[in-house]
């Protein structure tokens, strides 16, 4: 790897927070860059607007999607900012190529009779507090999985109404906990072997994996009669702001909630279901009941 690419990682880790994952993402684009541009005679510090154009085309001839072009794309205008304001290059080849052109999809999201089936199913399991918590917590805050399977039993040692998520970046936000989603959890630690861990891995000193908690999503969602292929905890964040609109929520909190930095991100919610939209028509235009 390019010491200039170790560079620009280091920088994302120390200077902006950036989780793990984010940096292997970052690791592997550049990385799948790099050894395009040696084929091309360059380097991904030298390579041209050219190379950088050659190599967009490239993806798109290899089928991949625009929004994987356009991950990409950002990873590289990222790369060669610092590359300019570390004065490594004295221009950015990235300014003049134009991004993939997105649609935007609608997010995938369970209907509330779903998502209680699901419940259902994780209260009737043997080991039921492990998938009731689990549920419970993702429904009612909208965490990410990374957040929920973070937290440490300290989390709910206060009994406080509200639970303090650590997001992306470092950055943190409190969210009102339910009841139900709290007496899931505090039965989750009461029963759990002793670990620091909300949710522990088979080695109590490690939390649960995402691919450990994905098996046991899937098997809930087998025993709740949904195809487990559209059960996955994104799905169920987009549950959770989806029928928060829905029961009338506003974008503002509903951001505040999920911890988006640009409330751009969360306007792809506003999908508001058609016969609810007749319904507000209905009841609330100053015109209801003229015929």
């Amino acid at each position: 790897m390019e010491r200039h690419v170790e560079a620009f990682l280091e920088m994302l880790a120390a200077e902006r927070g950036a989780a793990r994952n984010t940096l292997a993402a970052y690791r592997a684009d550049l990385e799948d860059f790099a050894a395009f541009a040696g084929a091309h005679g360059a380097g991904a510090a030298t390579a041209s607007a050219e190379v950088l154009a050659a190599y967009l085309r490239g993806l798109a001839d290899a089928g991949l999607s625009p929004r994987t072009a356009a991950r990409r794309l950002s990873a590289l205008r990222q790369f060669h900012r610092f590359l300019l304001a570390e004065g490594v290059r004295t221009d950015d080849p990235t300014a003049a190529l134009d991004s993939p052109k997105l649609g935007r999809p609608l997010p995938k999201y369970l209907t509330e009779e779903e998502v209680t089936a699901l419940l259902d199913a994780a209260r009737a399991r043997p080991e039921a507090p492990l998938a009731l918590a689990a549920l419970e917590l993702l429904y009612a805050s909208g965490m990410r999985v990374s957040e929920l399977l973070s937290l440490r039993r300290t989390a709910l040692a206060s009994g406080a109404a509200m639970l303090r998520i650590r997001g992306k970046g470092g950055k943190t936000r409190l969210v009102p906990l339910s009841e139900a989603a709290r007496a899931a959890a505090v039965a989750l630690v009461a029963a759990s072997a002793k670990s620091e861990h909300l949710f522990p891995g088979r080695d109590p000193r490690r939390a649960m994996t995402r691919q450990g908690f994905a098996l046991v999503l899937k098997q809930v969602a087998l025993e709740a009669g949904l195809d487990p292929a559209r059960v996955s905890p994104h799905v169920l964040r987009h549950s959770f702001a989806s029928h928060l609109l829905a029961g009338g929520a506003d974008l503002r909190s509903l951001q505040t909630l999920l911890g988006h930095a640009d409330i751009a991100t969360t306007e792809i919610y506003t999908h508001i279901p058609p016969d609810r939209l007749r319904a507000v028509l209905e009841t609330k235009h100053p015109l209801r009941g003229r015929r």
